[in-house]
């Protein structure tokens, strides 16, 4: 006995997708699995049709963070070989966000590491945010760590259009991952984000060791925030890093986590993001009959992305159509 996919109409907001439902597609293999990635497929539909978003990110400032995420490369805790250096000049922040528009993404991210940042460096990605803007049809995008509401305010002013900052995990997880800030200063950044006018892209990482109780309860607490967007990652374990050799994802529970979020969110912006190379490798092109509308290209913060051309006739070979920029 197979399960019915829901009709889109009854999950406008999530809310009839119970935990147990969850819990049995997170478990489900062979025709079940299929089953459900016809529902959340069906939802897809109904939120995006067959056009898909694609987002760009600039690895604006690296290493050097004084936050010890167990995952991350660029963490001061542990030893990896990720590039250390400070912030790109504005001019070099503007001309990469030229290249990602020209490559088709309708988004582009700055992104620094550190917990936040403030003073010359915070002035200059204002001066940059605000040419983006004035030169470029892409939207801007940052992700710059904790935010005061001064500070979303100032980045909303510059032409911010989109704030993103990830939870990663689950609050009942993220003790185990990460212990140098309390994870309530994260939802805490979200909702100043919001407050200040700028659209919120707040997402996570998948295959830290959390249980599929949790990876439920993960989407519960985005749907909650009531997020724009949310960028899903899977991990590609660092070498120098506590998670090195971790390895715990299959294609099918990649898959499996979309259709998840898809059916808890029915209507948001779902992305693939970094690891989906990785983890995902020859189902890739699975992503959208889950429940995916958008994906991350290009480059990420410290590991290469698949080729452009690549991803593009992923696409075309699909049926589906990029968003244009205008259309955000």
């Amino acid at each position: 006995m197979y399960p019915t996919p829901i009709a889109p109409e009854k999950l406008t907001t999530g809310q009839a997708f119970t935990d147990s439902m969850a819990l049995e597609l997170l478990q489900a293999e062979g025709p079940a699995l299929t089953a459900w990635l016809a529902g959340s497929h069906s939802l897809a539909e109904a939120a995006s049709g067959n056009r898909v978003h694609l987002c760009s990110i600039v690895n604006a400032k690296s290493g050097r963070c004084p936050e010890n995420c167990s995952f991350c490369a660029q963490s001061a805790h542990h030893k990896t070989d990720a590039p250390v250096f400070g912030l790109k000049s504005r001019q070099e922040m503007v001309e990469d966000a030229i290249r990602a528009e020209e490559a088709g993404s309708c988004c582009y991210g700055i992104v620094t590491s550190g917990t936040r940042v403030t003073g010359a460096d915070f002035n200059t990605i204002l001066e940059t945010l605000r040419e983006i803007s004035e030169r470029c049809d892409i939207v801007p995008s940052a992700s710059l760590g904790l935010l005061t509401q001064e500070a979303a305010t100032q980045l909303a002013g510059a032409g911010c259009g989109t704030y993103h900052h990830n939870l990663e995990t689950a609050r009942s997880f993220f003790p185990q991952i990460c212990t140098t800030h309390d994870y309530q200063e994260d939802v805490d950044t979200v909702i100043v984000a919001k407050k200040s006018g700028m659209k919120v892209c707040c997402g996570g990482l998948f295959g830290l060791g959390e249980s599929l109780e949790q990876r439920i309860e993960f989407g519960r607490t985005l749907a909650e925030l009531e997020v724009d967007s949310v960028p899903l990652n899977f991990l590609n374990p660092v070498d120098g890093t506590p998670l090195e050799g971790k390895h715990l994802l299959t294609p099918m529970d990649c898959i499996r986590i979309v259709a998840l979020m898809r059916y808890l969110m029915p209507k948001v912006r779902l992305s693939v993001c970094g690891g989906r190379e990785t983890n995902l490798r020859e189902y890739q092109s699975w992503i959208f009959m889950a429940g995916a509308t958008g994906m991350m290209v290009g480059n990420y913060l410290t590991t290469s992305g698949r080729n452009l051309q690549v991803d593009h006739q992923l696409l075309t070979d699909g049926g589906m159509t990029n968003l244009q920029c205008a259309d955000t």
